[in-house]
């Protein structure tokens, strides 16, 4: 395990990301590569930060799970009423998750 790449990175840098659905809550979950790049995503990637990239009020929860390691953020009402309410074509959310991927993190 070494330290995370310098400079201007995006989580897809440093994780991968999981998206799931809950009705029209989205679920994502960050999964850091190294334990090195947890310590940078868990810095950066606040409730509040990930509420702004997704252009959201602060309705965004993050659950800490150190010894995963990961993190899980909460987004409700953001699917437009779930998988079989949902007008598009992305009613899970899976398209979402890669928007955080594209999340600027500064090492």
């Amino acid at each position: 395990m070494g330290q995370p790449p310098m400079g201007r990175l995006l989580v897809d840098d440093l994780a991968d990301v999981r998206a799931g659905d809950k009705g029209d809550t989205l679920i994502l979950a960050v999964l850091p590569r190294e334990a090195a790049h947890y310590v940078v995503l868990e810095r950066t990637l606040t409730a509040q930060a990930v509420a702004r990239h997704f252009g959201r009020p602060d309705d965004v929860t993050r659950t800490v799970l150190p010894h995963l390691p990961a993190l899980v953020f909460r987004l409700p009402a953001i699917l437009g009423g779930g998988v079989t309410g949902y007008p598009g074509l992305d009613g899970h959310g899976k398209t979402l998750g890669y928007h955080l991927l594209m999340f600027p993190v500064e090492s």
